[in-house]
């Protein structure tokens, strides 16, 4: 696969990515590295394994990441109540070592995303999602994983890939990332889009709206942005705020409605709670950015 395969398959997806972000996929994906994408939320860093794995015929696994998370949650169980079955049905018909050593084996071993991943027998994309909400111990735990492409499990021992799965790691940079985690992986980092970006989006996404729909949406989303200072303007939103800007059947005054809606006496509100908003209330709105203009 060549950098212009890999992009027309990214545009059969819809997805919009430029030169730069397709030669990143490619370099990972020749290498076999893991890909670590950083950038603020909603900028379509999970979008990337998703799109990857329908260009690339691949399952996704994918593996959300939080406070607390471990390995018998990321990487292997053991199936406890099967096991203390087997035990009461056989102790008294089996040799006890050989009973021990069948306890660990293959039938009572619960996969987890992890162990999943590198024991599919046709490669698979691995989504390790918001990596810096896990704790440091767990982000330790991974390094075998991304530099062996191996897992060891103390009963069993080593367990080697059988397949080598086209791992992404995303983070939103809410905690910094150890150096040895960094080493492991290809980077790529995903800053928000320009508004000519968005209205390409919009256009893959919902290709029956209108160039001037298309405009004020990702306008007003860019001016959402400057106004909520450290928040981005995700595509997730732009692409409902476009479904909410033709509900609301009035291109000309929304620019005003949301720096009116988002500044002064009305709290921050998602694009989402804007669109579940009565209609009532959006006429509300559009009033008193009317009388702000």
């Amino acid at each position: 696969m060549d950098i212009s395969s890999l992009k027309a398959r990214l545009d059969a997806a819809q997805y919009v990515c430029d030169d730069g972000l397709a030669t990143t996929l490619l370099v990972a994906l020749k290498l076999g590295r893991p890909l670590l994408i950083e950038g603020a939320a909603g900028v379509g860093k999970t979008e990337i394994a998703k799109v990857m794995a329908g260009a690339l015929d691949r399952d996704l696994v994918r593996l959300q990441c939080y406070e607390g998370l471990d390995e018998s949650k990321a990487l292997y169980e053991w199936n406890y109540q099967k096991q203390l079955l087997s035990i009461q049905v056989h102790m008294n018909r089996q040799d006890p070592d050989a009973l021990t050593k069948s306890l660990f084996s293959d039938e009572y071993l619960l996969q987890r995303p992890l162990l999943q991943s590198i024991r599919s027998e046709k490669p698979v994309v691995l989504l390790i999602d918001e990596i810096d909400k896990a704790d440091e111990e767990f982000e330790a735990f991974l390094l075998e994983l991304l530099s062996e492409m191996q897992v060891t499990i103390p009963e069993v021992g080593p367990v080697r890939a059988r397949s080598i799965p086209f791992v992404a790691l995303t983070s939103n940079r809410t905690r910094p990332l150890s150096e040895a985690l960094r080493r492991r992986c290809a980077y790529l980092y995903i800053p928000y889009p320009s508004v000519e970006k968005e209205v390409a989006i919009i256009r893959a996404k919902l290709p029956n709206v209108n160039e001037h729909l298309a405009v004020q949406a990702a306008q007003a989303l860019t001016n959402l942005s400057n106004l909520l200072a450290a928040a981005g303007s995700g595509m997730d939103k732009v692409l409902k705020t476009t479904v909410f800007i033709k509900e609301m059947n009035d291109f000309g005054a929304i620019n005003e409605v949301y720096q009116t809606f988002f500044s002064g006496d009305y709290p921050a509100r998602s694009c989402v709670e804007v669109a579940r908003l009565p209609k009532d209330v959006l006429i509300e709105i559009e009033a008193v950015a009317e009388k702000a203009v």
